[in-house]
């Protein structure tokens, strides 16, 4: 089941950026690590994190900071999101408000 989800999440993940948000079709292939909860997917493009529904239309960004965040996964009530950010070096675990914040 987790591994249809995931194909899934990754597919809907490309066909949402590979229309909207995208310039190019050679680009999608940075997009990694999705997550999906419900009707949202939690993806990291570009060292940043992007959220998208998984209804398509256009994702946005939800982080902004100078080092990398990646590895998003949403809490089991879809609530907050937990990811890995590399600043200064080290990679640690962070969370965060499944929206942003």
């Amino acid at each position: 089941m987790i591994a249809i989800r995931s194909f899934i999440a990754f597919m809907v993940v490309g066909c949402v950026l590979g229309g909207t948000c995208l310039s190019s079709a050679q680009e999608g292939r940075l997009l990694r690590f999705p997550d999906i909860y419900k009707d949202k997917i939690a993806f990291m493009y570009g060292g940043d994190l992007w959220l998208a529904s998984n209804a398509g239309g256009t994702a946005r960004r939800i982080t902004s900071h100078p080092g990398r965040e990646l590895f998003p996964k949403f809490s089991p009530d879809g609530k907050w999101l937990a990811f890995t950010g590399q600043y200064d070096g080290n990679f640690n675990v962070y969370v965060m408000p499944s929206e942003g914040g």
